[in-house]
Order: C-alpha cells, then structure tokens, then sequence
C-alpha cells in the first residue's frame, strides 16, 4: 500500500482555536483547508457561520467546531444550547469536551447520560467526537472515559484538546486503540509534529489525527514527496 500526502490530508484537522485568533485566521485556516484537502478546519463556536459560508463550495473540507470547549465544565442544558446553535451555523463535526471534574469525581452517570443527549440530538448526519483529555486522567481512567464515550454513541474518542500540558505519548495512544477495538473511532491530537509521528499512528489504526497547521502541511508535502510503502 502507497500512502501520499493526499491520503495523509484525508485524516488531519486542522484548526484555528485559540483564543487570539481573528477573522484573519479563520480564513487563512479555511484556504489551507481547502487547498491541501483536509478533512475538516476547526473553529471557535462563534467563528462558525464564516467559515460555513468560505467553505461552501468545498467538496471534501468540513465545518468543525467545539461544544462546552476547552474546560467541559459548562452545564448539560448550556452545552445543549450550544451544540443547537452551532449547528444552526453550519457545523457538520462536532468535538464534544467531556466534563472532566464529573468523570474524575466518579460521577459516570452523569458523564454519559450528559454524552447520550448531546450525541443523540445532533443526529446522524453529524460526525460527532468526544474530548476525554488524556493529560488530566490516570491509565485506568483513560480507559473507563473510552468505554463511557463508546456507550454513548459517538463516531470517535478523542484523545485531547490541546490546551492542557502535555506531549505526545504513541504508547498511550496505541492502549486506547486496542482498547477501543473496533466499538469506536480514535483520533489522536496533541503534540503530533512529524512525519514520523504521524506514520506511526497511522499504522496503529488511528482514523483520524488533530495537528497545528504548520506540522499538518509539512507532513502533507513530505508524503507527497516520499509516499510511504506499508
């Protein structure tokens, strides 16, 4: 098997999240996205609409953004509400950021009944991913917050936000795909930065990787380049 840059762009988001982050940025993300073909451009909720309309004639770059991001500590009907609206805006992935402090304080009832309600009321056109932030949780827990993600219907368990401290652990992540199995999608974001990296998740199985833009085109273009032989 021959895997290129092409293939490489099919599995990347990329994003435009931080809070600095101006107009500017959401359009400079939304013409990257569209020129090397990535999957999906992430933004702030209320950059939503913008990137809709630039990313309307795209035939293969989606419109992503986040619910109850970065901490997860907002409020069921809040993160209802936003997850309502972004979705009025045009959003077609949604990253859901499960809410830590419950799932640390035990409280797994209220963890997954809280995951159910938002993954059911965005349907099944929806690509939907839930954040289980790998930095804040113990090994064991790692794997409970998968089995809670994978219960509640989600596409994708989703390593990390990128805003807690924290590299990037292959060995980890391989844990959590054998764990998942085929009960859920992973994708792998944080800390991801060469091609190495990358190829290396790739051969483990993970469907779908977070990188800053820089690192993301400079993987691209190295594939593209020298196209790994598997």
């Amino acid at each position: 098997m021959i895997f290129t840059g092409k293939d490489a762009a099919a599995m990347i988001d990329i994003s435009a999240v931080r809070t600095h982050h101006t107009l500017k940025d959401v359009q400079e993300v939304a013409a990257l996205g569209m020129k090397y073909h990535f999957i999906n451009v992430h933004v702030l909720p209320n950059w939503v609409p913008e990137l809709a309309a630039l990313l309307r004639d795209s035939e293969d770059t989606l419109v992503g953004s986040a619910v109850g991001f970065p901490s997860g500590g907002a409020s069921t009907i809040v993160k209802l509400k936003e997850e309502e609206q972004l979705l009025k805006d045009g959003a077609q992935e949604l990253d859901f950021v499960m809410n830590v402090g419950r799932f640390k304080s035990k409280e797994f009832d209220y963890v997954e009944n809280e995951l159910k309600q938002l993954i059911e009321s965005a349907g099944p056109q929806i690509v939907k991913k839930v954040i289980i932030e790998v930095n804040c949780l113990t090994r064991q827990e790692v794997f409970d917050a998968c089995d809670l993600v994978a219960a509640s219907g989600a596409d994708f368990v989703k390593t990390s936000t990128g805003w807690i401290p924290g590299g990037l652990d292959v060995e980890l992540i391989q844990d959590i795909k054998t764990h998942c199995g085929k009960e859920i999608k992973v994708k792998a974001a944080g800390g991801i930065r060469t091609c190495e990296d990358f190829i290396s998740l790739v051969k483990m199985g993970v469907e779908r990787i977070g990188i800053n833009v820089r690192s993301a085109i400079e993987i691209v273009n190295a594939l593209n380049e020298n196209p790994y032989v598997f």
